[in-house]
């Protein structure tokens, strides 16, 4: 899942981090890809990873599957286009159910993630209009 943001790569994981603890999630590392580029000496537009989560809402998904520790915790990429736009991705939680084969009642413990993300990128659904 993919959403264009309203900010800049660093504020929106910025903001993400903000939400995600204020929802008492751990917000666990955060990689900056273009500047470990630029000290290799190499060009990257910018481009960040935030990884965040709950043990208690994670746990259940990796007791039925161990695999799922591939994608947990949970994993956000913003980054910028060459037109200079911020975007910021997710893997959506169906897809991280399905592929590990993790019973679909435990989506419901990764699923608030996608409103925090949305959150970050400035999208109010409560304003959306259908």
């Amino acid at each position: 899942m993919t959403y264009r943001s309203a900010f800049g790569v660093a504020a929106t994981l910025d903001r993400l981090a903000d939400l995600a603890q204020a929802k008492g999630l751990a917000v666990f590392a955060r990689i900056d890809f273009a500047r470990d580029a630029r000290a290799s000496g190499l060009e990257l537009r910018e481009e960040q990873l935030l990884l965040f989560g709950n043990p208690k809402a994670g746990t259940p998904l990796l007791q039925v599957s161990p695999g799922v520790g591939l994608d947990l915790p949970l994993k956000a990429l913003a980054y910028q286009d060459a037109e200079g736009a911020t975007w910021i991705a997710i893997n959506a939680p169906s897809y991280i159910v399905a592929r590990h084969r993790v019973p679909a009642d435990l989506e419901a413990n990764i699923a608030g993630a996608i409103a925090l993300v949305e959150a970050a990128a400035g999208i109010d659904r409560a304003r959306s209009t259908s």
